[in-house]
């Protein structure tokens, strides 16, 4: 309240004195008691400080009228992790409502609020109508949808109550020009609960096809009462690991299964719920193991014959899952010509008669190529800059091995130098020279990657791999290559303590995959071993598998994290033609087939012509494993098809780490000017959000005189002091 008429304070403290001076001198001859002189002169003193005051006109300030109009929408949480009572109090979603509810009484004077619930989308709701119920906290998703209803219509602000789970995807929209106060609801820590923080499937494995499952856990509140894993194989149980634990220190366990290559393998870990767990849902996790589909065609290029090629060549055509085709130099003809032998499918015969596929769509056919003692000299540049795009646009695996591929220039200067995992040139800077001798009782060692890496873990163990490499016979020699680049794996060596050379090395380039085998004579590893002992093809089988598993098709379903039931997402398919040359006017359906075998056809469309890559909305309504099938057409003509296999509801991202995610709520206050408060605190935002709502224009100025209660007030104090006048005998 203030004055409408201006003054220093000194003006108004002498009007005020002077009507109470007035008044003391009206009694002040008066024949009276001193009570009854006190009585009146006060009852003086009170009708003209009214009619002083009435004369200043006090006023309230508001702000602008246009700023009271503006909006403040409230977005509750009623994601199911508001169901969780922190220390044994009440339920977050009983906190965030009554958070809200005063919240929307302090701001109901200055500004205008409604109130909604956000989850799985977002609602106009009561807040006593509010559940926590919702699948999923979409936090981005609700700000989008309601900065979008709001449109054209002046916000003052967005107030968010919220535990700060944003299960959603997407970022926070980057042109949300309205601050955001938000009320983080619950506990930053836990006080007991266990949960199965992640667990993944590693790459399949050449020993019946094992495959190792990492499980990470963590139990806060228990002390040190170990945790007991259960695994099971679409529901079969597999195996219990009991692990030890640490009170609030995450602990990891790898279990190793041999998932049913004709079917795909869920497999789920559990652990038990104690008692006072204050989340359940997070107790259980699955991951899907997909089947290996169909075989991977390889191909092999042999700089001349010998045994390195016979015997690499025998252990990679036992293998079912490999389709091996070959190629060997031979010599020349009488006017000079390279003469090859191909051994080969016959629809990819003919393009190898010349010793290596020409075109792009030629080689695009193979998901992996291996060069063996194979010079630069032995290939055009264009088909050297077919074969890097073969690796980083296609995905298909490159393996370079023997040592002749590596004398004197090798491949360095040509367009597969930084495809390969090594540089090619030594620490002076000169190019790699002759391969070196190794001495006869150096043994061949796995790195610490390389025990554990898919390529070269042969063993069901890293300490069983690392001793089966251990027991190779030497190699006749390794070849002296660079150090490994930036991102690349060695995942083993050879040679004497002092001069340890790397043997293999990995990296990934572009989409694909890259390995060098730096090593000469690996047919040792089988000639000098027991008949029985089939360490060699192992080797060659599970490092081949490994190049090879990565390539894409030409229409391929990208690989989706985990969807939730009940959620919407957008599947993307990558289109291309057999150059792998993206395609942007093709015709694309996706067949879903749900869990319980219905199907169901859903359009995609063109969302990034440079990728060939197209969207189409995919529902995933329950839990459980998904067929994608997607098919490509130009008109009548078939691009080609994909399929991707789904699991959905794998885990639950709604209930993983329970906490309190403070970290999400202060930076989205941050960065849009808003404040971030605790429902303790809630004194803070009023004043905060009015300062932001305010706009340009003078304050509206609201009389308080201007009524009957003061008329009403001056005539009861003046009719009070005459009657009491006249009962005293005064005139």
């Amino acid at each position: 309240m203030r004055f409408a008429v201006a003054l220093p304070w000194w003006g108004y403290a002498l009007i005020f004195a002077a009507a109470v001076g007035l008044a003391a001198y009206t009694y002040a001859g008066a024949r009276l008691v001193p009570a009854r002189r006190a009585l009146l002169t006060g009852l003086r003193a009170v009708a003209l400080l009214l009619l002083v005051t009435a004369v200043l006109r006090p006023v309230r300030v508001l702000p602008p009228a246009t700023a009271r109009d503006r909006l403040v929408p409230v977005l509750v949480d009623v994601s199911r992790s508001m169901r969780v009572a922190d220390a044994d109090g009440p339920a977050r979603i009983e906190r965030a409502k009554t958070a809200a509810a005063a919240l929307v009484t302090a701001l109901e004077a200055t500004v205008r609020t409604e109130v909604w619930a956000f989850g799985d989308g977002v609602t106009r709701e009561s807040v006593d109508d509010m559940q926590a119920s919702a699948g999923r906290s979409d936090l981005s998703g609700a700000l989008r949808t309601v900065t979008d209803h709001y449109r054209g219509r002046p916000l003052g602000g967005i107030i968010v109550v919220s535990d700060g789970g944003d299960t959603s995807s997407a970022d926070v929209p980057a042109d949300l020009a309205v601050p955001v106060f938000t009320v983080g609801v619950g506990s930053p820590k836990i006080t007991r609960d266990r949960e199965i923080v992640a667990m993944s499937a590693g790459e399949p494995r050449l020993a019946d096809s094992t495959v190792d499952v990492h499980v990470s856990a963590i139990s806060t509140g228990f002390g040190t009462q170990p945790l007991d894993l259960t695994l099971t194989a679409n529901g079969r149980p597999v195996d219990v690991r009991r692990v030890p634990v640490t009170d609030g220190g995450p602990v990891s366990a790898v279990f190793t299964v041999s998932p049913d290559p004709a079917v795909p393998t869920v497999y789920r870990v559990e652990v038990p719920v104690a008692p006072g767990e204050i989340a359940s849902e997070n107790n259980t996790r699955s991951v899907l193991v997909e089947p290996p589909g169909r075989p991977r065609r390889l191909l092999l290029v042999e700089g001349a014959p010998g045994y390195e090629h016979t015997f690499l060549k025998r252990a990679l055509a036992r293998d079912t899952s490999l389709d091996v085709d070959s190629v060997i130099r031979k010599g020349q003809t009488d006017d000079g010509q390279p003469t090859f032998f191909v051994q080969a499918a016959a629809s990819r015969a003919a393009a190898l008669a010349a010793g290596y596929p020409r075109t792009r769509a030629e080689l695009f056919t193979y998901d992996a190529v291996v060069f063996g003692n194979v010079d630069a000299g032995f290939f055009t540049r264009e088909q050297l800059e077919a074969t890097a795009s073969f690796v980083s646009a296609r995905g298909g695996g490159l393996l370079v091995l023997g040592g002749r591929s590596f004398e004197r220039e090798g491949l360095a200067g040509t367009p597969l130098e930084e495809v390969l995992p090594v540089d090619m040139s030594d620490r002076r800077g000169t190019v790699a020279r002759a391969s070196a001798e190794v001495p006869a009782d150096a043994a061949v060692q796995l790195t610490g990657d390389g025990a554990s890496h898919p390529a070269t873990r042969i063993g069901a163990s890293a300490e069983e791999a690392r001793r089966l490499w251990a027991a190779l016979p030497s190699l006749a020699s390794v070849a002296v290559v660079g150090g490994p680049r930036a991102g690349a794996q060695v995942l083993a060596t050879a040679g004497a303590t002092s001069d340890t050379r790397p043997l293999v090395a990995v990296q990934r380039y572009g989409q694909g995959r890259a390995m060098v085998f730096a090593g000469e004579a690996s047919w040792r590893w089988r000639m000098m071993r027991p008949a029985a002992d089939t360490t060699y093809d192992t080797i060659w089988r599970q490092m081949a598998r490994w190049l090879a598993r990565g390539a894409l098709e030409p229409v391929s379903v990208v690989a989706l994290g985990n969807p939730s039931p009940g959620t919407v997402e957008a599947v993307s398919v990558l289109v291309r033609d057999p150059d792998f040359t993206p395609v942007d006017d093709a015709e694309v359906q996706v067949v879903v087939t749900t869990p319980g075998g219905d199907e169901s056809r859903v359009t995609a469309t063109l969302a990034d012509a440079a990728d060939g890559r197209y969207e189409a909305p995919v529902r995933f309504a329950d839990a459980g494993v998904y067929r994608l099938a997607a098919d490509a057409r130009r008109g009548a003509d078939r691009v080609g098809a994909g399929e991707r296999i789904v699991l959905a509801g794998g885990a639950d991202p709604e209930m993983a780490d329970p906490r309190l995610n403070e970290a999400v709520l202060q930076r989205l206050a941050q960065q849009t000017g808003g404040l971030y408060a605790r429902p303790d605190d809630l004194s803070q935002i009023p004043p905060r959000l009015q300062t932001t709502a305010a706009v340009d224009g003078p304050p509206e100025l609201r009389d308080l005189w201007h009524g009957a209660w003061s008329l009403i007030a001056i005539i009861a104090v003046l009719a009070a002091e005459w009657t009491l006048r006249r009962r005293m005998g005064l005139a």
